[in-house]
């Protein structure tokens, strides 16, 4: 069996930290220009979702300590901005690593989505006691 060639610790903040494709997508998105605000609309247009969407994936980004509210683009901007070096030093990793191994990472964050819902759907079953 071939050795996963992601880190270890990259793995775990991969599994812990990046909840779906379109969060990693619409990360990077924002490290790439730190300096632009971003609002849900552009957002949106540049990622082929809808404004919803994208306004949850800035929500999270926030909450998740990725990224900062900021008047710049008007009401509902915001801006890339890691909570501290070490979050940004794995992003940065993680950026590389999406760059190289697309299909293992884009692999890694499905089978987390894939357990979660296999383990709402076991939580159903029914069990004879």
């Amino acid at each position: 069996m071939d050795k996963p060639s992601m880190p270890e610790d990259l793995r775990r903040f991969v599994l812990t930290c990046i909840p779906s494709v379109p969060f990693l997508e619409a990360l990077l998105l924002m490290r790439a220009d730190p300096a632009q605000a971003w609002r849900r609309d552009t957002l949106a247009r540049r990622l082929y979702v809808r404004e919803k969407t994208a306004e949850g994936l800035l929500a999270d980004l926030c909450t998740a300590g990725i990224a900062v509210q900021c008047d710049d683009a008007g009401a509902g901007g915001y801006r890339y901005g890691p909570a501290d070096a070490g979050l940004r030093e794995r992003i940065d990793r993680l950026a590389d690593m999406y760059a190289t191994h697309l299909v293992e990472v884009t692999h890694l964050i499905h089978s987390s989505l894939d357990r979660k819902a296999q383990q709402f759907a076991d939580a159903f079953k029914w069990r004879k006691d």
